[in-house]
């Protein structure tokens, strides 16, 4: 297995990512995540089963009805949901798994990493964060959120 640090450097600039746990709840990260990744200029899609729309976009209830691949899938969910998450991810064609602070369940990394899933314990915020930031455009209106404060060790930092 790679270490993190290639692990995040590898995924963190990967297009396309799925939200597990996408919220319209603004205090909930699956909010924060979904809409700091869309932001950042991602293609992300919110997988959520109780929400039709999540911040106005369509919301699918499972990662194999997400209409293209996503190489990174974000969980945002308790531990014991996350196994089936998992064996979705790999059914839909994902690269890697990144759990967030919380969600990580080594039970559903050890599958993963079993069937060729990368797999990343890291705060995604921190590491956009971390990402040089590119000039914003005049037009451009500044950021609503503010951004996590970065750790000295962004591998090990949480949410």
């Amino acid at each position: 297995m790679q270490d993190l640090k290639a692990l995040i450097a590898k995924y963190v600039d990967e297009p396309v990512w799925a939200v597990v746990g996408a919220s319209n709840d603004m205090a909930k990260y699956g909010n924060r995540i979904y809409l700091k990744l869309k932001e950042a200029g991602y293609t992300v899609f919110p997988v959520n089963r109780r929400e039709q729309l999540i911040e106005g976009d369509t919301a699918y209830t499972s990662l194999t009805d997400l209409p293209e691949p996503p190489a990174v899938i974000n969980m945002v969910v308790p531990p014991p949901e996350a196994p089936a998450v998992v064996e979705q991810a790999r059914a839909a064609g994902a690269q890697a798994i990144w759990f967030q602070p919380g969600a990580e369940s080594p039970v559903a990394a050890q599958w993963a990493q079993d069937h060729g899933l990368d797999v990343i314990e890291a705060c995604i915020l921190v590491q956009l964060a971390l990402r040089p930031r590119q000039e914003q455009s005049e037009s451009e209106p500044p950021a609503s959120h503010s951004r996590p404060a970065p750790s000295p060790d962004p591998t090990s930092s949480t949410c």
